[in-house]
């Protein structure tokens, strides 16, 4: 039986009704949180919004941002104090070039992207090329595997490149974003944390993490705590889109080989690998033969078959480069609640948080200090395996009072075959939780005895109040 949680109460500041307001949109398989922190005096808030986006594919994509991008314009009265944009894949920054009109009306202070996309970071440049190579080629491996007939591996490599956009799409989404103000920032964790404008808070940035380690590290695993990197993956398939743009379609060197419309016309391969099935037992009925062809001979595709991990690979890498957000509330650093916005940060970025330590007016706040006081925290990928740390994280949130998660559980399962959200995830969170866990599909579901007065919802979102 779970322990019996007393629930902490939360009370605003003083003069005014909250300490903050988050409104999570509900434009399906993506991330889009808009935050307000009330200044001081009774001046309009100072307000954040933390990415936009939907997945490649999603139904009516285009209106709904732009019925979302169209709330921020209405909500922020056209002015946004900070524009965030964690990462670089669609379902997080979709939105600033599919609702681009509204977009251009929005007047933003200032922008903050992770290091990853610092221009004049050496490190930084190298991980943005790799990345785009990686993308490329599994284009290129995609279209391999559609010609040579492995249309389900190709759908699995297509799936995840649907976190990158159109080719070049997500690219073009995140200039629009570093474009939009003069004043952008490439934020690191090891950055003192900044104090909104008349607002009582302070903004930690967690992540990405600088060691590249922890940067390639994705999955949890007690006995091989590393996986495969960036520059692993990077050699194998360079040479795979080398292969593909030379039109060869092969492992082997040319004088190895012989193409597939060449081979196709010869007598040898015609009737072993293309024309009439070959004999089988003859215990085996002549459907079964019929049914068998040849096509259990041929290896056309076999090779490419490894593309759909390095394109799992390569997603899971970019989102361990997301830029993680902690707003800790109140004058006093080290006793204030905490807001946790991890986007889709996985295992490497949140180990990295557990050597995190600030020193802020004289006293000592450390990255699983902000974990411990987290009361509102944003789920990390949409709920997924491993983006969110059991022993190092979810487990030490013991003030936590809600959780929110941008999911749409019918488009991941129907649509991708993503087990996301996670079951077990979903159950601790109801565990831990002592207000809600409110999910942009399925609404608002209260933890036993919890009043909701602090939680409103409307078709396009749903926002909580502290």
């Amino acid at each position: 039986m779970a322990e019996k949680r007393t629930t902490r109460k939360i009370n605003p500041g003083p003069g005014n009704n909250y300490r903050a307001r988050v409104r999570m949109y509900r434009q399906g398989f993506g991330d889009c949180l808009l935050v307000f922190l009330p200044r001081d005096h009774g001046e309009k808030d100072y307000t954040i919004l933390i990415d936009c986006g939907v997945f490649v594919g999603t139904p009516d994509g285009s209106r709904l941002m732009r019925q979302v991008m169209a709330d921020v314009l209405t909500a922020t009265g056209g002015r946004l104090d900070l524009l965030i944009a964690t990462h670089e894949h669609w379902d997080h920054v979709s939105g600033f070039i599919q609702a681009e009109e509204d977009f251009a009306k929005l007047a933003v202070d200032e922008t903050w992207l992770g290091w990853p996309e610092d221009p004049d970071d050496d490190s930084a440049r190298g991980l943005v090329k790799e990345r785009n190579a990686l993308a490329a080629a599994l284009r290129l491996a995609q279209s391999g595997l559609e010609l040579a007939g492995d249309q389900k591996t190709a759908g699995e490599v297509a799936g995840l490149l649907g976190f990158f956009g159109a080719a070049g799409s997500t690219s073009g989404a995140f200039d629009a974003v570093r474009e939009k103000t003069d004043n952008v920032s490439y934020k690191r964790p090891t950055d003192a944390p900044a104090r909104p404008d008349g607002a009582k808070a302070r903004l930690y940035v967690l992540g990405p993490p600088i060691d590249p380690r922890m940067l390639s590290r994705s999955n949890p695993s007690r006995s091989h705590p590393e996986t495969y990197d960036l520059e692993a993956a990077n050699i194998f398939l360079n040479d795979l889109g080398d292969a593909l743009t030379d039109q060869r379609a092969t492992p082997f060197v040319a004088r190895l080989g012989i193409s597939l419309a060449v081979a196709s016309g010869l007598d040898f391969f015609k009737a072993h690998y293309f024309d009439e099935p070959q004999p089988v037992a003859e215990e085996r009925s002549d459907k079964f033969q019929e049914e068998l062809g040849n096509d259990w001979r041929r290896i056309d595709a076999d090779w490419l078959a490894s593309a759909a991990s390095f394109a799992l690979k390569l997603d899971q890498a970019t989102n361990n480069t997301s830029l993680v957000l902690a707003i800790e509330l109140g004058d006093e650093p080290g006793k204030g609640d905490v807001l946790l916005f991890a986007a889709d940060a996985q295992v490497g970025n949140w180990l990295s948080w557990q050597d995190l330590a600030w020193q802020v007016d004289g006293r000592k706040v450390t990255g699983p200090d902000l974990i411990a006081r987290t009361v509102l925290y944003k789920v990390g990928h949409h709920g997924s395996h491993n983006a969110t740390l059991r022993e190092m994280g979810l487990e030490t949130m013991d003030n936590l009072q809600t959780a929110l998660v941008p999911v749409d559980e019918a488009f991941a399962h129907d649509k991708r075959h993503w087990p996301i959200p996670l079951p077990g995830l979903m159950e601790s969170l109801a565990e831990k939780a002592q207000t809600a866990v409110a999910r942009s599909d399925k609404g608002i579901a209260a933890a036993p005895g919890a009043s909701l007065t602090n939680i409103k919802e409307t078709e396009l979102w749903i926002e909580v109040q502290l």
